[in-house]
């Protein structure tokens, strides 16, 4: 008997070319479920989790009563947060406090002073937002999800009735 034959089958019951495909095959399989790679979530196993504050500055946020909005945000202690569009979940608001708008006035002694700017916009507002979550630890830095948390990170916050974007202007990390 030969080993091939005239249409190409192996020992004239199998086709070349399926024995072909089901090497091929084998070998993905093995190669995505036996060997291991370098490959994996930010967030490895084994890593430290630790709870952190993020504090985020909020600027020009359009809104008709800022003290709803703010009043809404107390109530429910609690935020969804996206970074960099990924959705992260919940996190707790630690704190929440409008800031003033100032202007710069030289004075007649050549010193400044910061004043309450008089052109105040009412439809527009300012924030300092303090969240706590918990963090993975990486050498790299703190990881909420997906997402490395530092300074000047975008984050959007959404909750009932709003959805606005922040900017990280503090992270700390607590024992």
């Amino acid at each position: 008997m030969k080993l091939l034959d005239d249409r190409g089958r192996l020992f004239g019951k199998v086709s070349i070319l399926d024995v072909g495909a089901a090497l091929t095959i084998l070998a993905v399989v093995i190669g995505i479920f036996f060997i291991p790679g370098t490959g994996g979530s930010v967030a490895q196993v084994g890593a430290t989790t630790k709870p952190v504050e993020i504090d985020a500055v909020v600027r020009g946020l359009s809104v008709l009563n800022p003290e709803t909005v703010m009043g809404e945000m107390r109530a429910s202690r609690s935020v969804n947060l996206v970074v960099r569009n990924q959705p992260y979940g919940s996190v707790e608001i630690k704190s929440l406090r409008p800031l003033s708008r100032d202007v710069l006035v030289p004075q007649p002694d050549g010193t400044v002073k910061a004043m309450a700017d008089p052109r105040s916009d009412i439809f527009s507002t300012d924030m300092l937002i303090t969240l706590g979550g918990k963090a993975t630890l990486t050498p790299n830095g703190p990881v909420l999800g997906n997402s490395k948390m530092k300074i000047g990170t975008p984050i959007e916050l959404e909750g009932k009735t709003y959805n606005f974007n922040a900017s990280v202007i503090d992270v700390r990390i607590l024992e």
